[in-house]
């Protein structure tokens, strides 16, 4: 009988379809699945598969004043710092350009999206995923994939949303080696009766969150082949991220 394939998965809470996206590719950077789910879904396709490292899009720690507490350290007197109620590693993101959503001090504070990352985080924990930094597997990352797309095209990028954004992000995505659609056949694709109806090849084109599960899915690919190529930004305590090794892990400035 044949092994199982080793994969490598991405998940995302914030799907337009259901609760969450997610996606897969194999050790060759084949496509192997992408897709959407309510929880049950996701835990039992990875469960059913062999996954070697899930990277997920969301918080897996509330806010634990690491920031506020070095801010305090440095520039003395007590006083409240203003801007500080982040995570480190969301204060580093946005040092370099990345908008990040600030994770509140509290999981009842935190925004739906948030907590049914915390309920994945804890699902994957008891079907035995860590969070530790050996390497050891199955393993369990926090990743940013804006920030990743950020990192890997070295420069801001086209809004997410829009067409152009999400084919900048699926080039990227190709260009790195991952076995997708080739973005630039929706170009060889467009006619010019087809644009005169307003009848495009979307099709050829990953909806963002797909987009995003990918970007996860090729982070927890280079966190087990190309570990060296992996950057840890932010506190153990209230959660690493994960993106490809650009951005210091040092506390931002």
């Amino acid at each position: 009988m044949q092994a199982a394939r080793v994969l490598y998965a991405g998940i995302d809470p914030s799907s337009a379809q259901k609760a969450f996206a997610y996606g897969a590719v194999d050790g060759d950077l084949n496509l192997v699945v992408v897709s959407d789910g309510e929880l049950e879904d996701v835990l039992g396709w990875v469960k059913e598969n062999e996954v070697a490292v899930v990277a997920v899009n969301s918080p897996s720690a509330v806010n634990r004043g690491v920031l506020r507490d070095r801010l305090r350290s440095e520039r003395s007197g007590g006083r409240q710092i203003r801007g500080a109620d982040i995570r480190l590693a969301e204060y580093q993101l946005r040092s370099a350009g990345v908008a990040v959503t600030g994770t509140p001090g509290r999981a009842e504070l935190c925004s739906p999206w948030m907590q049914r990352g915390f309920q994945l985080y804890a699902a994957l924990g008891e079907q035995g995923y860590r969070r530790d930094l050996d390497g050891s597997s199955p393993r369990l990352l926090e990743t940013h994939p804006e920030a990743c797309f950020h990192v890997l095209l070295g420069k801001n990028l086209l809004p997410k949303p829009t067409l152009e954004g999400r084919l900048q992000r699926q080039l990227i995505l190709h260009d790195r080696g991952l076995r997708i659609k080739d973005p630039m056949l929706f170009f060889e694709e467009i006619t010019r009766f087809r644009l005169m109806q307003g009848v495009l090849p979307e099709e050829l084109v990953y909806r963002a969150e797909y987009l995003d599960v990918l970007a996860a899915a090729y982070t927890a690919w280079l966190a087990a082949h190309e570990p060296h190529s992996i950057s840890m930004l932010g506190d153990e305590s209230e959660g690493l991220v994960a993106i490809p090794a650009v951005y210091s892990s040092g506390n931002g400035g």
